[in-house]
């Protein structure tokens, strides 16, 4: 049987285009209880192309981890064909991390550790992105009102915007619903900041539970403010994983591949049931099935 050139280079092509295909990402939580390594070794198996860290899942003072810890979490990572996303889940180790609170001590501290994970980032993966919900170490406490705390988070961010242009490293700032976070609630509220601190290394984030709040249709939401979305996070707007709720995501995927979006799609699921490997593989499939 002879084989047709056409045939022979899309045959060889077929395995890269399946991977380039695959933009489905996971966070590390999913597999709580688990090694970095276990945890990426069970994100392969799944069927997911990247995993989106969440800094304690490789220390409790993450920031810390000397360079050789740095190189082996790349090395792990690329040994099980994974792409690392970013990071996410940014300030819950160490413990007594705020940016918002009254104290300036404790805000300064926040923001120079936050700009040693902007470092941490650009050592696990070229050009990451660091998502920033952060919702108990941002929301407004202490008497802060809201627009302090959105002035806050602004000011921190032009601080720290010249290492993350240098270093590579795109920090996308996270809407939160509002049973979550008191600061930040929609899209419209995060591009304020965004357009406030105007530099391509602070972005945003569509998040499909984190939507609570916004009241336009998602697909208009999408296309309004496409230009800045850098990362997407999926889950239900109860947090289970895609595909046991309601949400559109057939709207929302069809309109992100309309718009031409090529960044992760990033799995981030809060219950685990009944264990995270059997919630991540379910989300998969049924994402892979869109």
């Amino acid at each position: 049987m002879t084989i047709g050139r056409r045939s022979f280079l899309l045959g060889c092509a077929a395995p890269l285009l399946a991977k380039s295909a695959n933009r489905l990402a996971i966070c590390s939580e999913t597999f709580a209880g688990m090694k970095f390594a276990e945890a990426c070794q069970a994100a392969r198996r799944t069927g997911y192309a990247a995993i989106e860290i969440k800094p304690a899942h490789l220390s409790p003072d993450p920031a810390s981890l000397p360079k050789a810890a740095r190189r082996e979490g790349r090395r792990v990572m690329d040994g099980e064909g994974l792409a690392c996303a970013g990071l996410h889940s940014l300030l819950k180790a160490p413990a007594g991390l705020h940016l918002t609170v009254p104290d300036a001590a404790v805000r300064q501290r926040s923001w120079e550790y936050f700009g040693r994970l902007i470092d941490l980032a650009a050592d696990l993966t070229d050009k990451p992105v660091m998502v920033l919900g952060s919702s108990k170490q941002r929301q407004a406490v202490d008497g802060v009102t809201r627009a302090d705390a959105a002035a806050r988070l602004t000011e921190g961010l032009q601080r720290l915007t010249p290492q993350a242009e240098q270093r590579g490293v795109c920090i996308v700032m996270e809407p939160l619903a509002p049973h979550l976070c008191n600061v930040v609630n929609t899209l419209a509220e995060a591009m304020v900041i965004v357009r406030a601190v105007h530099s391509r290394a602070v972005q945003t984030i569509f998040d499909a539970h984190n939507t609570a709040a916004e009241k336009q249709p998602l697909d208009a939401l999408l296309r309004q403010y496409f230009p800045w979305i850098r990362h997407v996070h999926l889950n239900e707007i109860d947090g289970r994983r895609p595909g046991v709720g309601n949400f559109p995501f057939p709207l929302v995927l069809r309109t992100l591949r309309e718009l031409g979006y090529q960044g992760w799609l990033s799995v981030e699921v809060f219950d685990f049931t009944p264990d995270g490997e059997t919630v991540a593989r379910l989300a998969g499939e049924y994402l892979h099935g869109l």
